[in-house]
C-alpha cells in the first residue's frame, strides 16, 4: 500500500514542523504550505490525500481556502481537517458547513490528531475501494466505487463526509438512522463528534441536492431517513 500524502497549511512554522514530525513518524508523506494562498496553489497542482488546514492565516483564511477547494471539481473530494485555536461552536459550524470533514481545536493532543487523520483516510478509502455497486432512490444515484453522485443525471459535488452520509441513508432504503448510527457509518466508530456536527453536514447536503432535498427527511427526536418515493416526502 502506497504511503498517504498529507499537506499541512499552517502559517506558524513551529506548529507545522511539530505536526509534520509526528505524522512522518506515523508513516505519512508530509508537505507544508506557509499560508492559504500557497496551500491553494499546491492542492490544485497536486491534490494530496488529505489537507490539514489552519483557520487563522494571512492572505487567505482556512475557511476561504475550504470554499475555494469545494468549488473546484479538481479538489472537491480532497478530505480536509481544520485546525482552529478558537474552539467556539460558531467557527466550527462555519467550517463544517463550508465542507470541512473534521476539525481539531488547539491545543490538541498529537495522538488525537493522528487518530482523526486515520479515521478520515479510512472513510475516504471505504468510499473508493471499488467494491460497491451503484444505488439509487428517486432521482438520486450514487456510484460508491467512483465517488459520483447524480441528481436527475446531473453530477453533484459533495464532500467526503456528505458523500458517506448520503450513501448510508440511501442504502438504508427508508429506514430511520439515528445520529449515532450516521456518525458510525459516515465518520467511523469511536469518532468524537456532536449531534450538531451531523446536523450541519446534512443541512449542507440538503442544499446541494436541490429539488431532491425533499427525499431527505428529519424524524424528530430520532434521526434521519431517505424517502423511498416522492409521495413520502414530508421534510
Amino acid at each position: 500500500m502506497s504511503k498517504k500524502r498529507i499537506l499541512i497549511v499552517e502559517d506558524e512554522a513551529d506548529m507545522a514542523e511539530l505536526v509534520a514530525a509526528r505524522l512522518r513518524r506515523e508513516g505519512y508523506i508530509v508537505e507544508m504550505a506557509a499560508d492559504g494562498v500557497e496551500g491553494l496553489k499546491r492542492i490544485r497542482a497536486n491534490p494530496p490525500d488529505l489537507a490539514l488546514v489552519d483557520i487563522m492565516m494571512p492572505r487567505l483564511s482556512g475557511t476561504d481556502l475550504v470554499t475555494e477547494l469545494r468549488q473546484d471539481p479538481r479538489t472537491v473530494a480532497v478530505p480536509i481537517i481544520l485546525m482552529t485555536a478558537k474552539g467556539e461552536e460558531s467557527d466550527i459550524v462555519v467550517g463544517l458547513r463550508l465542507g470541512a470533514d473534521d476539525y481539531v481545536t488547539k491545543p490538541f493532543s498529537m495522538s488525537v490528531l493522528v487518530a482523526r487523520v486515520a479515521a478520515v483516510l479510512r472513510r475516504r478509502a471505504a468510499g473508493l475501494d471499488g467494491s460497491e455497486h451503484p444505488i439509487a432512490i428517486g432521482p438520486i444515484t450514487i456510484d460508491p466505487s467512483r465517488y459520483i453522485v447524480e441528481v436527475d443525471g446531473e453530477p453533484v459535488a459533495l464532500t467526503l463526509t456528505e458523500f458517506r452520509l448520503l450513501t448510508a441513508l440511501v442504502a438504508a432504503r427508508g429506514r430511520v438512522l439515528s445520529r449515532n448510527q450516521l456518525i458510525d457509518q459516515a465518520m467511523g466508530l469511536n469518532t468524537v463528534v456532536t449531534d450538531r456536527t451531523i446536523d450541519v453536514h446534512l443541512t449542507a447536503l440538503r442544499r446541494k441536492l436541490g429539488e431532491a432535498r425533499t427525499f431527505l427527511q428529519t424524524v424528530r427526536g430520532i434521526g434521519y431517513r431517505m424517502a423511498t418515493e416522492d409521495r413520502d416526502n414530508e421534510s
